[in-house]
């Protein structure tokens, strides 16, 4: 079985690379980019752009009274289901452009699966919606308000939806090749599609999580206790993101292997410093 390639960041040790990872080349993020555009939805909030609990309809299409509001998409209460229909296998969200989604946003109220605010399912669709719906607030593209608003003012520039191929970090797979990763610069991007060098991606957690230099988490941020954390996977990259209130974090990244497995190195970590 070929090794998996794995990279630690953390509080409480030296960096631990294995395998041929790179904490200094892009590597898909997957989910963790959620609490990005979470922290997005905040900035803009403070910024008078809108509040959390305005209608959705206010900023796209939605067919008037469904009762989504943009904090019910970022906390997976919005009563979407996790994915957006229409994907296909071999790269799922390739087809899922920004007219795609504004044929969905359009018929929103034949899709969803429960009342808004009663019931918490994961949804990556809900979160391009999210996404989408930023981008009409803030008169910009979703990627140039998560610069101006979030990665500018904590000085992180390793972020991106495109970083140069030269500077990409991919599995690898039969006879070494390179693994084409999934298509995720569409209407998915703020859902799962950036990218960061696993050095940017750990300062994101100090910077968001530690120090708190943009206030108190968004609420995209998974909690367990005391624990604050995201995961994410693409289809073959996953990481693990956690914060302890004493200051002590961790990073996971893998390329290749169980994203379960991915969590678990991440938790261990934590609770042998605990």
């Amino acid at each position: 079985m070929r090794p998996v390639p794995l990279c630690i960041l953390s509080s409480s040790a030296p960096p631990r690379v294995e395998h041929g990872h790179d904490p200094e080349l892009f590597v898909q993020i997957g989910s963790l980019t959620k609490p990005l555009t979470g922290t997005l939805l905040v900035r803009l909030a403070v910024a008078g752009a809108l509040d959390l609990d305005d209608p959705l309809e206010r900023f796209l299409p939605a067919p008037a009274g469904t009762g989504i509001t943009l904090r019910h998409l970022a906390t997976h209460t919005s009563g979407l289901p996790r994915l957006p229909p229409g994907l296909n296998r071999r790269d799922p969200y390739a087809p899922f452009d920004a007219e795609a989604l504004d044929a969905l946003v359009r018929r929103l109220d034949t899709l969803t699966t429960a009342e808004p605010g009663k019931i918490e399912e994961y949804s990556n669709f809900g979160y391009a919606v999210l996404g989408s719906a930023l981008a009409a607030a803030g008169g910009a593209p979703y990627e140039h308000l998560l610069n101006e608003y979030v990665l500018g003012p904590i000085d992180i520039t390793d972020v991106t939806s495109t970083p140069a191929p030269e500077r990409r970090l991919v599995a690898r797979g039969l006879f070494g090749r390179p693994v084409r990763p999934w298509t995720m610069t569409g209407a998915i991007l703020p859902a799962g599609g950036l990218w960061a060098t696993p050095v940017a991606a750990s300062r994101l957690v100090t910077s968001l999580l530690v120090e708190r230099r943009l206030g108190e988490p968004a609420p995209s941020w998974q909690r367990a206790g005391r624990l604050i954390w995201h995961n994410g996977a693409t289809k073959d990259a996953s990481v693990f993101a956690g914060a302890l209130p004493d200051g002590t974090w961790v990073l996971v990244h893998r390329l290749g292997g169980d994203a379960d497995a991915t969590d678990k190195i991440g938790i261990d970590h934590l609770k042998s410093v605990m």
